[in-house]
């Protein structure tokens, strides 16, 4: 099960370097407008903050394998970074798009009741 577990979660931590790349480089592209459903004038406009958001994303990422690096020792640190995701899912579905929930709440959720599974 704990296989299981640090599957979903390296997919997880996948996604959410997906996500730097969207928002750091690709913000102001075809690709990144599409993405987020921008217009090319927005993208422009919110360029930097989409990239401080998108190093956020990174962080988040990281601290997923870091935790998976050190295996079952690093389960707190999975948790603990599952439960940001979680959160910060949860904020953005109320405050920007209701896809967000899709994206990042629920897949954390099931990394964390497959961690929680696996480890109890």
């Amino acid at each position: 099960m704990l296989m299981i577990a640090n599957i979903v979660i390296a997919l997880i931590a996948v996604i959410h370097v997906y996500i730097l790349v969207l928002e750091m480089f690709l913000w102001d592209t075809p690709k990144g407008h599409k993405a987020f459903g921008l217009t090319p004038q927005l993208a422009k406009d919110t360029k930097v903050l989409a990239a401080n958001q998108g190093l956020y994303n990174g962080f988040l990422a990281a601290g997923l394998f870091w935790g998976l690096y050190l295996a079952s020792a690093g389960n707190h640190i999975k948790y603990f970074f599952l439960l940001c995701i979680f959160v910060a899912g949860i904020y953005g579905a109320a405050t920007s798009s209701k896809r967000i929930l899709y994206i990042q709440t629920i897949p954390a959720l099931i990394g964390l009741a497959l961690l929680y599974l696996a480890t109890h």
